[in-house]
């Protein structure tokens, strides 16, 4: 398409009418839950599927949701509460609110260049991005945009193949690296087998149909990536590329895993010199033990449901971890949807909370304006929450500001 300019030095028209376009899209985007509605009808099947799918019965993904009903605020009122401040500082950096974005795995299958996209759309709101290693882009291209973007590793299985991948992590210029935990094994997603979707994506008149029938997604997420950038593969799992995304006969190596432990973590910390932050820990007992071993930061996590069906909701063990973790900054991450959610979080001990999948949704519907408008949608509840609360400052929040149930029955029944 060509672009017209009106002569006067503005913008082009093409540039202009996206935009329009844009925001059109995105003025009936209320809510973070209304990206999901809108990504269900813009991706193919499967796609969605892996993105919003947990494993097995979705018990711990429901329960991540449900946890956050546990607690209810109680709000104080008569506050001055006209100036409030979101900005957190979290690990040496200052940031314009208390979340980030998760890792997010395959982000460029269900959104034109997503990790590029969530990295862009982080630093222009000032906040920290977390790259995932199941990533379609070399982790170099998104260091390059984004400097102050973190990367989560899936370390390969021998030490010679994960000290490779820590030095060119290193290398790309990432200044935290966050080792997540709770990956030993692949986990079982019924959800995505039964939609057609794994890893790599085998051609079938199903997955044709699936693609043909979105056509949005089809043309401009996974057509312009080929044509711009060629099939997409596996970047970052180790330190040479991986399997392609599609294919019909290779098979991508996850299984090898299952070695990480504790001696292996010391000696991740003895060979990154920045930051290190462990993600997927559940238990006080691991949390102070990954402490011990040179952790500079805790994301208590489980995986947002994605691994094993039944784990514990993390905001139930979260005060216990931060009670046995007090030198470190303890991060949330796991089924955050409102800003009422970050607050809870927040008030349960957690320094700073990470959000996932809505992005990702976000990303997938309207690309970096859409993430864009994500964040300045929570933004804008954490704020108006915080004014409801009775708080000006996020350092305010505490556990006295929520109640149980039960806690509610026992004092003022």
């Amino acid at each position: 398409m060509i672009s017209h300019h009106n002569g006067r030095g503005k913008e082009p028209r093409t540039t202009r009418w996206a935009e329009w376009l844009n925001r059109r899209r995105l003025s009936h985007i209320l809510s973070l839950d209304d990206f999901q509605d809108a990504a269900r009808r813009h991706l193919p099947r499967p796609i969605f599927a892996y993105l919003a799918g947990g494993a097995e019965d979705n018990r711990s993904c429901a329960a991540n949701r449900s946890s956050f009903s546990d607690f209810w605020f109680k709000p104080k009122v008569l506050v001055d509460v006209s100036a409030r401040c979101l900005e957190t500082s979290l690990l040496g950096s200052h940031y314009a609110a208390p979340f980030g974005v998760s890792p997010l795995g395959l982000s460029a299958l269900y959104a034109y260049r997503g990790d590029i996209v969530l990295s862009q759309a982080a630093r222009s709101m000032e906040l920290p991005m977390v790259m995932s290693g199941s990533s379609l882009i070399p982790l170099e291209e998104v260091a390059a945009v984004n400097p102050q973007a973190w990367f989560q590793a899936y370390l390969p299985g021998t030490w010679g193949e994960s000290e490779a991948l820590i030095e060119r992590i290193g290398r790309a210029g990432f200044e935290t690296l966050v080792i997540t935990v709770d990956t030993p094994v692949a986990a079982n997603r019924e959800n995505n087998t039964r939609a057609g979707f794994s890893t790599p994506i085998r051609p079938s008149l199903r997955l044709a149909w699936d693609g043909v029938s979105r056509p949005r997604w089809l043309f401009g997420t996974f057509m312009k990536t080929i044509r711009h950038h060629g099939l997409p593969h596996f970047e970052n799992n180790y330190v040479t590329r991986g399997a392609p995304i599609l294919s019909k006969h290779v098979e991508r190596d996850i299984s090898n895993r299952g070695n990480l432990e504790w001696g292996r973590l010391s000696r991740i910390r003895q060979l990154w010199p920045g930051q290190l932050v462990i993600k997927g820990v559940l238990c006080p007992d691991d949390a102070r033990r990954a402490c011990e071993a040179g952790a500079d930061g805790l994301i208590v996590s489980n995986h947002g449901g994605r691994q094993l069906d039944g784990a514990i909701p993390p905001l139930w063990v979260l005060p216990a971890i931060v009670a046995a973790c007090p030198e470190v900054p303890v991060m949330y991450d796991s089924g955050v949807r409102r800003g009422s959610d970050v607050l809870k979080a927040l008030a349960l001990g957690a320094r700073f909370v990470f959000v996932g999948r809505p992005f990702g949704f976000a990303a997938a519907y309207a690309g970096e304006a859409g993430v864009v408008h994500a964040m300045e949608l929570l933004k804008e509840e954490i704020s108006r929450n915080m004014a409801l609360l009775g708080v000006t400052s996020v350092s305010q929040l505490d556990r006295s500001q929520l109640m149980t149930h039960g806690q509610a029955l026992q004092d003022y029944g």
